[in-house]
Order: C-alpha cells, then structure tokens, then sequence
C-alpha cells in the first residue's frame, strides 16, 4: 500500500476530485430540477425525464471546459516550467495529460447518452401532451400560445403535422434539436476514430475526424438557446401552482390564478467553455507561427531497417534532454502533425530526430527523402515544439534506469549524448551517479544507427576510469537458430558479433524480478528512476516492478515509474 501511495497517491486524489465534482454536479442539478418550484409545471409534462436531462447537461458542461486542456501543449509545457519548484510527483500528472484527455472523454460519451435518451422521451412526452393524450392539466398547460399575457411552456407549436412524424420535425427544425443531432453525429466519429485499433492503423481517419471537434464546440455554444426546457416566471400577481393547477378554468380569471407565464434560458453553456476555447486559439495561433519559421535542414541520413535521420535547425530553437516536436510537413499534409521524440543533445547546434516508417505519412516522408538530389534541402517542413516529458527529469535522480523497444529508443539518444557531453566539459551540475539502459529490438539492423553512439560512450567512460556509470543491455526478441549458432561461434570475441560493442547481445527478453533485484541491491539507498518509451504492455510490467522493489522506507531503495505518452 506504502509503495501504491508512493507512485500512484496524487493521481487517484486528483481522479476522486474531479469524480467527486461530476458526482456533485449530477446530484446537485437533479434535485434542482426535480424539487424546484419553477419547474413543478415542466414536471407534470416530463416526469423525471426532465431531471435526467438536466443533470448530465451540467457535467458535460463541465467536461467540455476540461477536455481541450489536456491537449493546450505550450501550456502544459508552461506549467512543467513553473512546477520546477514543485516535487517531481507533481510534474509526473502533466505527463498523464493523454490519459486525462481520454478519460473526460468517455464521461462526456456517456453523459451525453444520457441526455440525449431522456430529451428523447421528452419530446415523446411533449407531442402526446400538445395533442391532449394525458389529462386536462397536460392539455391546458400545452394549449398555452405566445400572447401579450403568456408564454408558451410545451414548445412544440405545430399541430398540423402527422403525429408520427412530429418529434422527427421537431428535432429538425429547432436549433436545440438540430445543433444536438450535429453535435452527436460529431461526437460519434471522433470516439470511434479515436479506437487503438483506427488510431494505430488508419492515422490519417483520426486526425481528420478529430477535427470535428471544432464543429461539436460551435453546435454546443449553439444547443442550449433552443430553450426547449423552460420554467415557470413570476408574475404580479403571482400564479401560485399549489392553489391554480386543480383550477384551471379559472386560469385568467381570478387573481389568484392569472395566467401562467413560461420562459427559458438562459444559455449556459458558453460560460464554461469560453475559457478553454480562448486558451486553445492562442495555442494554434502559436503553432502558427511557429509553422511559419524557417526550418534548415543540416543533414538527411537514411539508416538500416527504414530509419531516417533529420538533422534540422531554426532561429531561435532550445531543447532539453528527452523532449518531442511535432513535425509537419506540407507537401505530403496541410493539416497533419505528427510527433517525435528528438535525439539530438542541447549541447549540440541543431536538433534531430530519427523516424521509422510505421504508416503513409512516414512512408511518403521516407520516400521523398530517399529520392533527393545528393546535398539538396528536403521539402518544407513546419516545427512545433519543443514540449515537455517524463524523461526531463531523468538528471533528477541518483540512479536511473531507461528502458527502450525498439524505435523508443530516441529519448535516450538524447539523454546519453547530453550525458557524454556533460562528461567532455566536467559539468558540476551532474548529480547523476549510475544508468542503467536496456535497449529491446526485434532485428539486428534496428542496433546499428544507436551502436556508434555507445561506442563513444563506451569509450570516453573508460579513459575517465568511470566504466561502472552506464550499465547496458541490448536484447533481440526477433532471432532464430542461426544467430544464437553465429553469437555461439564467435563467443570469445571481445565483441559482440552484431553491435561491435563489448557488452554482449542478449537472445530474448529481460527477467526483470532479476534486473530490478540487481539494482537495488547495487543501489541499497538510493532514488531510482524507472523511465520508459515503448509499448502500454510492457509499461504496466514495469509499473508494477516499481512498486514490488520499492521500500516504504525512505532510507531504502525506491522506485519511481516515468512513461513517454504522445
């Protein structure tokens, strides 16, 4: 529990938090609606359906104020900045930004199921009353017309049209029913776009329907001046219901019962996004003029296994360890904007990034880099960026531990060429003791790009007599019999066979009990940082190593999980 607490107590406060506000606001504006005297008369049309409706058009409000924070990336790179004072747990929530986003999502699905079945049966309910299926009160209070004396509660007006059709022309032909159909459509295909499955396979069907999101925000400004749900006013003399709704013929005619006056609104949805969608305006604003700028390309290399290597420059551009861009690139899109981790060091007077073809629109980029003049300049390429991650705070820790599969590698490219540069000037700064890295790749081309740069490392650890600093281990998943035979022949070499480095490749995957076992005892009182960019699966066995090797002691050794989230 101690260990839980450690690694996962400010994430579940924040999550109880903002379940216990949806809770408030569902409870809250359910009682209102189902106890409230301005709408005793509503009642008597809708039933409880009125109360369903309400209550989770609240939360969504409140939903949709939070799901475009989540994705305002110069402003959740802003606060990594400012929370540099703060604890590293704190720093860590910014880093769940994707998840959270996901999260508000599925509440805004199903309160919108919600809502959109009660408001169903209201219009039902709407119709039957207008055409005097239900008693006289239903009858009397749906015959109301908009006059100098009254104002209409039941707004369906029309009663010329078939009965079975009503609701259907309804909801066609008022601004509620309509901007709801268009808001749902919208949300619909952006949840359904938004599947792993979609997403991994069919980039491009994401993007674009994600998209739709600035439809579904303008519907939604839109949606509540419908004013379909109206409430009783106060009128003078005032029309007290407890005394006038068994004596509706009276109803005008006596003082104590003038006629009932109804209104709606007001519209109040846009208090609560207004905020968010400023905010994220001036997010794409920046972005736009970001795109803008000048991008230089230093060098282009095509590596083994479809990997490509851009090395770029623009005025103006600092990094640090770890962080990503995102890069566009207009002869291929106008409007996609992919992301990737740099593995370039701040040292250094460029940034670069390495890509591995994973669907057409690296496929398209590898492509037209591959068929460039010799010294030429590639397309045009827009940067945005760059943004904050986990693996800035790997130089926050005594010990680190960086886990790498396959192309995720990248963030520790940076990490450990900022590290040999650190080394080369003697930099004070570095409170980094000892690294541990395990690198984990299906195919033997996948090592080469990333072997130089260990060579270096190797090296340069070596003439400083500090061989114990990094610690690493290259695992191939992907082998067959002929290579554990070629690694079997050539065991005694004093190098590996498909790196050229020292340290020995390993056939298969890492025992990790065995491995988060080593590093404690190696490090029997220290804080160690367990970073990782690669696949949810393996994150949850790390994740869960974490927990099992850290002591609550705080003498003791503790670990502490990081993941690279896009």
């Amino acid at each position: 529990m101690g260990n839980w607490i450690i690694n996962h107590g400010l994430t579940s406060f924040i999550l109880v938090v903002w379940m216990g506000i949806n809770i408030f606001l569902f409870v809250w504006f359910y009682l209102f609606y189902d106890l409230g005297d301005a709408y005793y008369y509503t009642r008597h049309l809708l039933g409880s359906a009125l109360a369903w409706a309400r209550a989770p058009a609240a939360v969504l409000n409140f939903n949709c104020m939070l799901i475009l924070l989540p994705v305002c990336r110069n402003l959740l790179s802003l606060l990594r900045g400012s929370f540099v004072c703060c604890g590293r747990t704190m720093r860590k929530q910014l880093d769940k930004n994707i998840s959270f986003h996901k999260l508000v999502a599925y509440m805004i699905a199903l309160m919108t199921a919600v809502h959109l079945i009660a408001h169903l049966l209201n219009v039902e309910w709407y119709n039957n009353s207008r055409r005097g299926v239900y008693d006289q009160l239903s009858t009397a209070l749906s015959n109301l017309e908009d006059t100098d004396n009254t104002t209409y509660l039941n707004p369906i007006r029309k009663t010329d049209v078939d009965a079975q059709q009503t609701p259907t022309y309804f909801v066609f032909t008022t601004i509620a029913g309509l901007t709801g159909v268009i808001i749902t459509l919208a949300l619909i295909l952006i949840i359904t776009s938004s599947m792993e499955v979609i997403r991994r396979s069919y980039f491009e069907v994401f993007w674009y329907t994600h998209h739709l999101f600035v439809i579904f925000f303008i519907g939604l400004v839109f949606h509540g001046a419908g004013f379909i749900v109206r409430k009783q006013l106060t009128t003078d003399p005032p029309h007290n219901f407890t005394l006038c709704k068994d004596r509706i013929e009276e109803w005008g005619q006596i003082p104590e019962c003038p006629l009932p006056k109804f209104g709606g609104g007001p519209a109040q949805t846009w208090w609560w996004v207004i905020g968010p969608m400023i905010l994220y305006l001036c997010e794409r604003l920046l972005r736009f003029i970001r795109y803008m700028q000048t991008v230089q390309y230093r060098k282009i290399v095509m590596h083994p296994s479809k990997v490509l290597e851009l090395q770029l420059v623009r005025d103006g551009f600092k990094m640090d360890v770890g962080q990503y861009i995102f890069l566009n690139c207009p002869a291929i899109s106008q409007l996609e904007w992919h992301p990737f981790t740099m593995t370039s060091a701040p040292e250094e007077d460029f940034f670069c990034v390495h890509i591995r073809s994973a669907g057409d629109w690296t496929d398209r980029l590898i492509d037209i880099m591959q068929h460039l003049p010799e010294g030429a300049q590639g397309p045009k390429m827009g940067v945005d960026g760059p943004f904050g991650t986990a693996s800035e705070d790997v130089f926050d820790y005594e010990v680190s531990m960086l886990v790498g599969a396959g192309i995720g590698i990248t963030p520790f490219a940076s990490i450990l060429k900022s590290i040999w540069y650190k080394f080369k000037t003697s930099n004070p700064k570095l409170r980094t003791r000892k690294i541990y890295f395990y690198w984990l790749c299906r195919e033997t081309h996948a090592f080469e790009w990333f072997a130089d740069l260990l060579q270096v490392l190797e090296r340069e650890m070596e003439e400083r007599g500090m061989g114990d600093f990094l610690t690493y281990k290259l695992y191939l998943t992907g082998w067959d019999q002929s290579h554990a035979t070629h690694a079997w022949v050539h065991f005694d070499e004093e190098t590996d066979v498909v790196t050229g480095l020292k340290q020995k490749t390993h056939y298969g995957r890492p025992v990790w009990d065995k491995e988060f076992e080593e590093v404690r005892q190696e490090n029997p009182s220290s804080v160690v940082g367990t970073f990782l960019c690669g696949p949810a699966v393996l994150g949850k066995v790390l994740e869960k190593k974490c927990a099992k090797f850290s002591d609550v002691d705080p003498r003791k050794t503790r670990f502490y999980f990081n993941k690279e989230n896009f």
